[in-house]
């Protein structure tokens, strides 16, 4: 007699955010049995659109164990504060947050045998480029609040795989964008920092115009460069993070992104190519501590976890965002 093995169980915390609910989508309709549990700080209850819904935070100790007693295979973490500039402004809100209320997760995850672990990180961990691309040997140096408390939490769970055998991917995103190719989900932050959403929002008529900070780096015009990755293949990243620790690979950590970066300026020129529509700018000085140019190499991830980007190009990545945006 042949056995269907069981869909995979997934917790997913801070799954109503941008990153989690384009996952929480993705993992159901590869079969799994997903639940999410958000405080909704920031995410949105509507843009979770399968399993089931807890709403709760991080901090609340009886709350997770509940929910892990449950059990899982495995858990993903969206659930952190995002913004550089606000970090440094209240490192007391994103200590609490990212690193107190991880450590509360992983020792419920532990109490109930929950051992694999798949992390938002970020290329903010590295702080300043020494070299470009980025691989995962590059320094780790973070310049902010919120750089730092990431690199805590990898090394964290780098002791907790030491000492209790807890297997982790990090991956570390550098620019995430995009939506959903079905249009169902898109990028909604309050406030939106995020320079593609503010673009369109511009394109749309929500905003008058979008700021260009600097015009005066080592870059082919002049623009700072970044690395932008499709929220799908974000995610198709996650579904092979989370297959290789179901398979027993080791705890690793993956720097993602297109390895091929793109200016402001070309971002600009692109929605404005996409939309049909006059995109209005302003110069500004240039922000501190933005580097000409954050690319990364994601060598290793296509090595070691066969991951391929299926929308690396500028023009895909913006028009699926724009789709989201126009919605009525």
């Amino acid at each position: 007699m042949h056995l269907t093995p069981s869909p995979l169980k997934i917790l997913v915390v801070g799954g109503a955010g941008y990153i989690g609910s384009h996952m929480v989508k993705m993992l159901s309709l590869k079969g799994c049995s997903v639940t999410t549990l958000d405080d909704l700080s920031s995410g949105h209850r509507d843009a979770v659109l399968h399993g089931e819904f807890i709403q709760g935070s991080l901090a609340d100790k009886a709350l997770l164990d509940r929910v892990l007693s449950q059990g899982f295979d495995a858990v993903m973490h969206f659930a952190s504060f995002i913004q550089v500039g606000e970090s440094v402004q209240q490192p007391d809100k994103y200590y609490q947050n990212n690193v107190v209320n991880t450590l509360c997760l992983l020792d419920a995850m532990r109490v109930h045998g929950v051992l694999r672990l798949v992390f938002s990180s970020t290329a903010a961990t590295f702080g300043e480029p020494q070299y470009s691309p980025i691989d995962e040997q590059h320094p780790q140096q973070p310049i902010n609040p919120y750089g730092r408390t990431k690199l805590m939490v990898e090394q964290i769970l780098q002791d907790y795989d030491t000492a209790y055998g807890m297997k982790s991917v990090c991956l570390r995103y550098f620019n995430a964008a995009g939506a959903d190719p079905q249009g169902e989900l898109g990028e909604r932050h309050e406030p939106e920092t995020h320079l593609i959403p503010l673009v369109l929002q511009v394109a749309s008529g929500r905003r008058p115009h979008i700021s260009v900070f600097g015009r005066d780096y080592d870059t082919p015009d002049g623009t700072c460069i970044r690395d932008y990755i499709h929220i799908e293949d974000l995610c198709t990243a996650h579904w092979l993070a989370v297959q290789a620790l179901m398979a027993g690979q080791e705890s690793q950590a993956y720097n993602l992104g297109n390895g091929s970066g793109f200016s402001v300026q070309e971002v600009v020129d692109t929605a404005s190519r996409i939309t049909g529509k006059k995109i209005t700018v302003q110069d500004a000085p240039r922000r501190l501590g933005d580097p000409a140019r954050l690319i990364a190499d994601a060598s290793l991830a296509r090595l070691k976890l066969g991951w391929e980007p299926r929308y690396p190009d500028l023009a895909t990545i913006i028009a699926h965002a724009w789709q989201w945006e126009s919605k009525p």
